[in-house]
């Protein structure tokens, strides 16, 4: 693999603070439809970044399923790697990459659970195999075999045969990243690209700030 060589120019656009929208969610909420009409299998496919209290990172993708002035919502079983990093070390970094687009956004912030409500209110929407496999997987453990699973998910069919309500899992529900920083990220020729950072004051007031490429 020679990676050294693969090279893609970035030229399709710019961003300027003329153009900005001064709440970051509105931005968001623009970009993000664009990527919408773009064709993303996943648009809503985001990195997120947790680490131990010690400063021991990870890193892995989820699916963003809110995104409004309170925060940015992903869920996940709490007893997770992810879950137990983020409930020791209450901090997070997310990033989504639209290569089509040529645009990225980062965002760090805290990071609280969301309340059962909530959380019952998105599982219900989702397909019956999700909601019973929320119950079968114990996530990040380690399992002997795939068949140990299958067995596992075979059980909670039982239990929750289709067309029943399957509970909420008590272990299963959602975190809400609250942005301190926002930034919007656009490729530029040369490498010379654009980065709008948007940082919250402690008035609720957003400031921008150009950065350096």
């Amino acid at each position: 693999m020679d990676l050294a060589a693969l090279r893609q120019e970035y030229a399709r656009e710019s961003l300027d603070e003329r153009d900005m929208d001064r709440d970051p969610f509105r931005q968001f909420e623009k970009w993000f439809g664009q990527a919408e009409r773009s064709g993303f299998i996943d648009p809503n496919a985001i990195a997120l970044a947790t680490a131990t209290p010690d400063g021991k990172p990870s890193l892995r993708m989820v699916l963003l399923k809110g995104a409004d002035p309170k925060g940015f919502v992903f869920f996940t079983d709490y007893r997770s790697r992810k879950g137990r990093e983020l409930d020791a070390n209450p901090h997070a970094a997310l990033c989504l990459w639209w290569d089509m687009l040529q645009r990225q956004v980062r965002i760090e912030g805290t990071v609280a659970r969301i309340s059962p409500a909530e959380s019952l209110k998105y599982f219900s929407t989702r397909p019956y195999g999700s909601q019973v496999g929320a119950w079968a997987s114990l996530q990040s453990s380690v399992i002997a075999a795939r068949e140990v699973l299958e067995q596992e998910v075979i059980s909670f069919f039982k239990k929750y045969p289709e067309g029943t309500d399957v509970p909420l899992p008590h272990h299963w529900g959602g975190y809400r990243v609250v942005p301190e920083t926002i930034e919007f990220w656009q490729g530029r020729p040369n490498r010379l690209h654009d980065r709008l950072r948007y940082e919250h004051g402690s008035e609720g007031s957003w400031t921008i700030a150009r950065l350096s490429p």
